[in-house]
């Protein structure tokens, strides 16, 4: 017998774009305040968890259409690769580099590696979750 889920397939559409836009702000806002890649990652694959609540796993995996062991893959190159830029540097592993750039419309703007950090580390919460997850879910 298959339940009708259309309630909570429609609820899941709004409440998991809202999550991922907070997963974005929780990104962006840990430079400053409590957040960063580990969090923005637990948050974005509980969006993804609860996407696979209401759908099945196969009909999530074509619509993300992404291998969670290369997504952990390419985190780990961006989180070594920002430590490593600090070696080359001269500086300590992890060392964070930093400068200022002009933009067009921005105006003086201050880039930092810590940024690229925080990506791989999200891109590895995210892949390593969703990899625990879907191990448990496909184990039927």
């Amino acid at each position: 017998m298959k339940t009708n889920d259309v309630l909570l397939r429609n609820v899941t559409k709004v409440v998991a774009f809202i999550i991922f836009l907070f997963s974005l702000h929780l990104f962006f806002a840990g430079h400053y305040n409590p957040g960063g890649g580990f969090v923005a990652g637990l948050t974005s694959a509980g969006a993804i968890t609860l996407t696979l609540l209401a759908y099945d796993i196969k009909t999530v995996k074509s619509m993300l259409n992404m291998n969670t062991i290369i997504i952990t893959a390419v985190g780990l190159i961006f989180v070594v690769g920002t430590g490593l830029l600090g070696v080359f540097s001269g500086k300590p592993f992890l060392t964070h580099l930093y400068g200022h750039v002009d933009l067009p419309v921005i105006g003086d703007t201050s880039l930092h590696t810590a940024t690229l950090f925080d990506l791989g580390v999200y891109l590895v919460v995210v892949g390593v979750t969703l990899t625990i997850i879907q191990t448990i879910g496909e184990s039927d």
